[in-house]
């Protein structure tokens, strides 16, 4: 089993940035394919982004291209999430999660362990 622990969340203003942060341990780290997801409230979980287990393959949801970027550190077994240029409707809880087995995880089903969420609210 992986635990997962997110931080880095918090309130910015509009145009603004922030880095989210996902300590892992428990399974070998270089072995896991990361993604990073949003729940806003009332709405389903989403895949924002995604990256291989050895981090040469990312992808993303369209709303956030250009402005998020995934990114990974295997020896320090933490995966990131640095947000720029942030807007009213990236207002969610924010959760990493790891996906065992797989190159990289593109749909909610391939992810077996999850963090606890980090709340991120970007204020206009």
């Amino acid at each position: 089993q992986v635990q997962l622990v997110e931080s880095g969340g918090g309130l910015v203003q509009t145009g603004g940035s922030l880095r989210l942060s996902c300590a892992s341990s428990g399974r070998a780290f270089s072995t896991l394919a990361m993604g990073w997801f949003r729940q806003a409230p009332g709405k389903e979980r989403e895949l924002i982004a995604a990256i291989s287990s050895g981090g040469g393959s990312t992808s993303y949801k369209d709303s956030v291209k250009g402005r998020f970027t995934i990114s990974r550190d295997n020896a320090k077994t933490t995966v990131y999430l640095q947000m720029n240029s942030l807007k009213s409707e990236d207002t969610a809880v924010y959760y990493c999660a790891a996906a065992s087995g797989r190159y990289m995880g593109t749909l909610l089903a391939h992810y077996d362990d999850w963090g606890q969420g980090t709340q991120v609210t970007v204020s206009s």
